[in-house]
């Protein structure tokens, strides 16, 4: 005979619930399951080349002719692109290399969609401001990742 609390009605009930409850909360921080967020304004969108580039920024344009030669020079390659910069994977421990993947994607995002919350010259002078230090680099570097994945 079946009874209204068997186990398995208890665990699929249960389930549910955990399900309806959860539900937006993964798109902020992770939760059970590890999801990365993905979203349209991100550095790892803007290195899958999913999307044309704006004219203004083009996607093999040197850091150096964006950002200028005494930036560039200072922390990177002078012949490093604008897609090689967001497909960058050494921002861990890194605070300036941390800040120019998010500062491109930031720059692209300032160009390619209107409700983002810098606007290019802004992105361009924080970045630039944010060079005089590592701890300056680091705070930069999280301003912009926040603004990157707010801009969905």
């Amino acid at each position: 005979m079946d009874s209204l609390c068997s186990p398995t009605r208890l665990v699929l009930v249960t389930f549910f619930l955990l399900c309806f409850f959860a539900g937006d909360s993964s798109a902020t921080r992770p939760g059970f399951i590890y999801t990365r967020h993905r979203g349209r304004c991100t550095p790892q969108y803007w290195s899958s080349q999913r999307e044309a580039w704006p004219r203004m920024v083009p996607e093999r344009s040197t850091v150096e002719k964006i950002f200028g030669v005494m930036v560039a020079k200072e922390r990177w390659r002078s012949d490093l692109t604008l897609v090689e910069s967001t497909a960058r994977n050494d921002e861990e421990g890194n605070a300036y290399g941390a800040l120019l993947k998010q500062g491109i994607a930031a720059l692209v995002n300032s160009y390619a969609r209107r409700s983002f919350s810098y606007a290019p010259w802004e992105v361009k002078t924080m970045l630039i401001q944010a060079m005089v230090s590592e701890p300056a680099a680091r705070r930069q570097a999280e301003k912009f990742a926040v603004a990157n994945v707010a801009c969905d």
